[in-house]
């Protein structure tokens, strides 16, 4: 297990941005006039460990000096959805690198990442003379999606403009990558059916919902 520090105010990681240019994530900070070593920790939103309870393995070691000779910390921006990194300094400590336990606003900054790609399709079928009438919803995802991402809607007379808009209904499984045909759902002659985000912020973030 890595030895932690307290922090101190003098060695204080501050100004940490980001910015995401081409699929490249640049990270900036202010380094403190005695820090040449930190530490870097990268997690998706609610992932964040404490100090004391991080797997080394998951920190990423990075200089001043590689600092300045690329203008910042560089990583590829290979996730979806807010992503996170936080910058702790390093002091040398009975002679051992020690980081320090520096969590605040000031060492932290968020990403926001690419969106996957959800594309969808309704078909109708039935009879002219039925009162019912199936449909037939197929998906074809780029990643992987949670079941509780998504929901669909029916509505009578015309297609619902949003969630709210008429009955909500929620997907009983996950959908993996690439393409998914739903079980035919019976409703009735007038209904029509709509897929959105349960939660239009957070989903939105991370996926891109397109119709066909």
């Amino acid at each position: 297990m890595m030895q932690w520090s307290e922090p101190d105010e003098r060695y204080r990681i501050t100004k940490a941005a980001s910015e995401v240019r081409e699929g490249e994530c640049l990270l900036t900070w202010h380094w403190p006039k005695e820090i040449n070593y930190v530490y870097i920790d990268s997690f998706e939103d609610g992932g964040e460990q404490p100090p004391d309870g991080l797997d080394p393995k998951r920190l990423k070691l990075f200089t001043r000096e590689e600092y300045k000779a690329k203008n910042g910390y560089r990583a590829r921006v290979d996730f979806t959805g807010p992503y996170f990194y936080r910058i702790y300094p390093c002091v040398m400590l009975e002679g051992r690198l020690t980081p320090l336990s520096q969590r605040d606003g000031d060492n932290l900054t968020r990403v926001s990442g690419g969106r996957g790609k959800i594309r969808y399709g309704i078909k109708y079928g039935g009879g002219w003379f039925s009162k019912y009438k199936t449909v037939q919803i197929r998906l074809f995802c780029e990643i992987p999606v949670p079941r509780e991402a998504l929901c669909y809607v029916k509505k009578e007379g015309a297609a619902p403009r949003n969630k709210e808009d008429g009955t909500f209904y929620p997907f009983m499984n996950d959908f993996p990558p690439g393409r998914t045909e739903l079980p035919p759902i019976e409703v009735g002659k007038n209904d029509y059916i709509r897929l959105f985000f349960t939660d239009g912020p957070i989903y939105g973030e991370r996926f891109e919902l397109i119709p066909d």
